[in-house]
């Protein structure tokens, strides 16, 4: 009588195939980001933190570039931008480079006050408590 041998799978291949397909989806994916497109270097404060929404309008500002919704803009087209929001009370997220000249962030806030555009934060960096 003839003894049969227990033929058994070796998993290092299959281990291996996972390992690949894991690390490939982790180099392809994209990991969602704040929808930022300028380098802001935010004033600090004591705020409390507020609750970010998808439907929420996000322009940033520094001494030389304006952006909305990550889009780089100029004063014109974010114009254009502001004309397009139907709902008035969505919560408008401003954030200003601390070095960004006045005349600049009031140039934005009567772009906001022109389309009666009144729900603002003002975006701030975190006090370092030490």
């Amino acid at each position: 009588m003839k003894r049969r041998e227990y033929i058994g799978l070796d998993l290092t291949p299959v281990i291996d195939v996972v390992f690949i397909l894991l690390i490939f989806f982790i180099v392809t994916s994209v990991f969602k980001k704040d929808e930022l497109a300028l380098m802001l270097n935010l004033p600090e404060a004591d705020a409390k933190a507020i609750e970010i929404k998808d439907e929420q309008v996000f322009i940033e500002l520094n001494e030389n570039k304006i952006a909305i919704k990550g889009l780089e803009v100029n004063f014109i087209s974010l114009e254009e931008n502001l004309k397009l929001i139907k709902d008035k009370k969505s919560a408008i997220i401003v954030k200003i480079d601390k070095d960004t000249k006045y005349e600049r962030i009031t140039k934005v806030l009567d772009l906001l006050q022109k389309y009666n555009l009144n729900n603002l934060a003002l975006v701030t960096s975190e006090k370092n408590k030490n």
